[in-house]
């Protein structure tokens, strides 16, 4: 059963009156491959670009983008979010693994924030890098980790 989906067949936002407000957490990590031209640019655990510091601007961006994340995706509650923690962290190949965890007392779960934080941080990563080279990769967008609800992942 779609519970998007009302007795009409209408689009509908789920109902979560009768949930009971439980922690819930959720984390997803998203993966940013660079060409060399970007990476030569990567020192001292930051990346420069003409518009900036990229790793503290994507992380800012993916924060607000958690905190507005019913206002990008339909039917998703407006939540008041208890902690964002994003990270942007060099792997062995000096690609970049943004990994956005989001926590919350709610009837609702934070899958979606969470998800949303690290697309829009690697987004901003793009956006920043284009100048350099328009070769870069987002992959690997994906869910980690979900506990709170009727079900825990990961």
């Amino acid at each position: 059963m779609l519970n998007h989906i009302d007795k009409k067949n209408r689009p509908t936002m789920v109902d979560i009156s009768s949930k009971e407000i439980t922690k819930r957490s959720a984390t997803a990590t998203a993966k940013i491959i660079f060409p060399e031209v970007v990476k030569d640019r990567f020192r001292d655990g930051d990346l420069q670009t003409k518009k900036g510091p990229v790793i503290d601007t994507a992380i800012i961006a993916g924060t607000m983008a958690v905190k507005k994340t019913h206002d990008l995706i339909p039917f998703c509650h407006p939540l008041n979010i208890n902690a964002c923690h994003i990270t942007i962290e060099p792997d062995d190949n000096q690609d970049f693994i943004i990994t956005c965890e989001v926590d919350i007392e709610h009837k609702t779960g934070v899958e979606m924030e969470a998800l949303t934080g690290v697309s829009v941080a690697a987004l901003t990563v793009y956006d920043m890098c284009k100048s350099l080279s328009h070769e870069i990769v987002i992959s690997d967008i994906s869910l980690q980790r979900k506990t709170g609800g009727k079900t825990d992942i990961g």
